[in-house]
């Protein structure tokens, strides 16, 4: 599922180009955050991509978080070390993603593609079918110039890992204003065959908020829609 984006380039060592970057994002996010489009100024490989990756070489405990801390370009080489409870994963000097597992631990392949596929799909919907109207509720509004949305952090907690094929639900969104920064907690429930076997949650931080304007918003809805359209990979 993820081989086609990114590169193996020596036995721990993983690189990324801007076009595999963007291509996960497009084909497999559904996320057309222009910080993740080939031509991009200040590209960046998506924070799911990441994650995945980390599911794919460890395998899925029942309690992981996940702190990212850096943009990872196409001119970084990524170091994944040995597997442990906790460990960062570096270009040997600079620390883009810290990890922390516990639990019982699953290498189940079906497990493992399903998890990840229907996670990275809810996490791109975020933007903007839950992200404008959350902070909506508190009218204000992302920058429409620049929407400057970033991972901060995500955790999982499965009950219990005999299962196969997860799906993802939304559950009680929170936004947290802070002058014109703001913090977006989103919470989800992890099932199987429609029974809850545990829960996550996603955090972004959102900075140069503004005061709502449903034209602005409505004008940005569109423009996203018809990015989308424009950019969507054959």
């Amino acid at each position: 599922m993820l081989n086609p984006f990114y590169h193996q380039c020596e036995k721990n060592k993983i690189t990324f180009t801007r076009e595999q970057g963007s291509n996960f994002a497009k084909l497999i996010a559904d996320d057309y955050n222009p910080l993740h489009d080939a031509d991009a100024k200040k590209f960046c490989v998506p924070g799911d991509l990441l994650f995945s990756l980390v599911l794919q070489k460890y395998g899925i405990s029942q309690k992981m978080h996940f702190t990212f801390s850096g943009m990872v370009n196409e001119n970084v080489a990524l170091d994944f070390p040995e597997a442990a409870d906790e460990f960062d994963i570096t270009d040997g000097d600079k620390v883009y993603l810290s990890v922390k597992r516990s639990g019982e631990t699953s290498d189940c392949p079906a497990l493992t593609q399903s998890l990840t596929k229907n996670y990275v799909e809810f996490s791109g919907t975020t933007f903007p079918h839950v992200i404008i109207p959350i902070m909506g509720e508190q009218d204000v509004m992302i920058n429409p110039s620049r929407p400057m949305v970033i991972y901060e952090s995500m955790s999982i907690d499965l009950q219990r890992l005999d299962i196969e094929s997860p799906e993802l639900e939304f559950a009680d969104p929170v936004f947290e204003l802070n002058g014109k920064r703001g913090k977006i907690i989103l919470r989800f429930n992890i099932l199987e065959q429609g029974v809850v076997v545990g829960t996550g949650v996603k955090n972004m931080l959102v900075s140069g908020i503004r005061e709502y304007c449903q034209e602005t918003v409505d004008d940005l809805i569109n423009f996203y829609n018809q990015r989308k359209t424009d950019l969507k990979p054959e």
